[in-house]
């Protein structure tokens, strides 16, 4: 059951950048979203372990119901945070869902073992090593987007070609197929997660953020 006392404004979880919290709090919204907690009998009697159900619980009491802007990639990411049923085995490891799409896709979002953020395509491709770093990637690329001077979208064999001497990666945003690179005055953001997740290079993405100062390279 939904819970109707939560409020629509939300409060950033503890843990994420002051550029991220200022985004989850001044562009998000907290939609009512369900009590895992009542499902466990019924999950424990189909034989999902207890430690994926506390898994699940646990990401829905932090993120459930937290609405963002859509993303740049993925044609905008879930919709709302929010988890069902934990799915997977012993052997391959358990995911469960991190939101539904916006628009039907070939792929959906999922939460993996050790708690990535990630697309469950042909392939299972984690994007970021938790949802904070999915989420600082949507305050970034918002931030970025806002004080650049220049914006450039490549994609394809090009991505391959971009120089990252004297870049650095952003810490924050966790990066595993995607990632963010910061220079002198710019930032790149990279998009591995179609071209791993369903083995088509020609998905790869990236965004060039030019002409930053200090604020806009880091906005923390």
């Amino acid at each position: 059951m939904a819970d109707a006392r939560v409020s629509l404004i939300p409060q950033a979880p503890e843990g994420l950048s002051q550029r991220a919290r200022y985004f989850v709090e001044q562009h998000g919204l907290r939609v009512p979203h369900r009590d895992l907690k009542t499902l466990r009998e019924a999950w424990l009697e189909q034989g999902i372990p207890a430690a994926e159900i506390d898994r699940a619980v646990a990401f829905q009491e932090r993120w459930g119901g937290l609405a963002l802007p859509p993303a740049l990639e993925y044609e905008g990411g879930p919709r709302v945070l929010e988890t069902g049923a934990p799915e997977g085995s012993a052997a391959n490891g358990w995911r469960f869902p991190a939101g539904g799409g916006r628009i039907s896709m070939a792929h959906g979002f999922m939460i993996g073992p050790g708690g990535e953020f990630g697309i469950d395509a042909d392939y299972w491709t984690p994007l970021h090593a938790s949802t904070e770093g999915w989420v600082e990637a949507l305050a970034l690329a918002n931030h970025a987007g806002y004080w650049a001077k220049t914006i450039t979208k490549i994609s394809g064999s090009a991505v391959e070609e971009l120089n990252l001497d004297g870049f650095e990666p952003v810490p924050e945003v966790q990066g595993l197929a995607d990632n963010w690179w910061r220079g002198k005055d710019s930032l790149i953001a990279i998009y591995r997660g179609e071209a791993i997740g369903f083995n088509a290079p020609h998905c790869l993405r990236a965004h060039l953020y030019g002409g930053l100062d200090a604020w806009g390279l880091a906005g923390i």
